[in-house]
């Protein structure tokens, strides 16, 4: 990614760029934000934290599909499904996540999940609205395709509803979520969650905070290093 689509849109930070590449219907990238948080607590560097899009199903109609209907298509059956969430739930229980997913009804489309996250970049309120996403579609089974859902969740968030809802009933900025989500495939990214780290290292998969760390360290060596160079 190009320094000008990683920060488009966002205000200015100072710190380490962290771009995290998402989708917010993926338990792991929610496993992984806390991961995150862990390691930023007790990164050296300041941070600047992005979340960027990405869809694990973007052929799923706007208004989603029934849960168990998605689960028998993409595992099998639902029975199959669970079998492989074991690992989910156990991996998020040591996250301290506790993970409701026989609450989920919908498996949602996420474009326009992803429009908002955009929106709340500029608004100072990215985190908590990915925070809000995850844990109403993981932890209370809410409908994050929905428009109406989205605009309770911007306004819980800190956000504008009312032009949150205005936005989403138009176009606006749909164009750019889909062009960044086939941008980020473009770089060969596969699996989420992804972090880009100060735009040269990558992190795939939802490793512990000690990886990320390491990972935050080189990144600022490396960032250091090159403003050592003499001109």
């Amino acid at each position: 990614m190009s320094d000008d689509t990683l920060h488009e849109d966002s205000p200015p930070h100072a710190g380490l760029t962290v771009d995290v590449v998402s989708d917010v219907m993926c338990p792991w990238c929610y496993i992984g934000k806390r991961r995150l948080e862990k390691a930023a607590a007790q990164a050296e560097t300041a941070l600047d934290i992005r979340w960027r899009p990405y869809q694990l199903d973007p052929t799923l109609p706007p208004e989603g599909k029934d849960r168990q209907l998605y689960l028998a298509e993409k595992f099998g059956s639902p029975e199959r499904a669970e079998e492989i969430y074991a690992n989910v739930r156990a991996a998020g229980e040591m996250e301290g996540i506790a993970f409701a997913l026989e609450r989920i009804e919908v498996s949602p489309n996420t474009l326009n999940a992803h429009r908002l996250i955009r929106w709340a970049a500029g608004a100072g309120r990215q985190d908590a609205v990915v925070e809000a996403l995850f844990a109403g579609y993981f932890l209370h089974g809410r409908r994050i395709g929905d428009a109406g859902e989205l605009v309770r969740i911007a306004g819980e968030a800190g956000m504008d509803g009312d032009l949150v809802a205005d936005l989403l009933a138009g176009d606006a900025d749909r164009q750019k979520v889909v062009e960044e989500i086939e941008l980020a495939r473009r770089m060969g990214v596969t699996g989420v969650p992804t972090f880009i780290i100060g735009g040269r290292y990558a992190v795939i998969g939802a490793q512990p905070s000690e990886v990320l760390l390491e990972a935050f360290s080189a990144a600022a060596a490396a960032h250091n290093a090159n403003d050592n160079v003499p001109a």
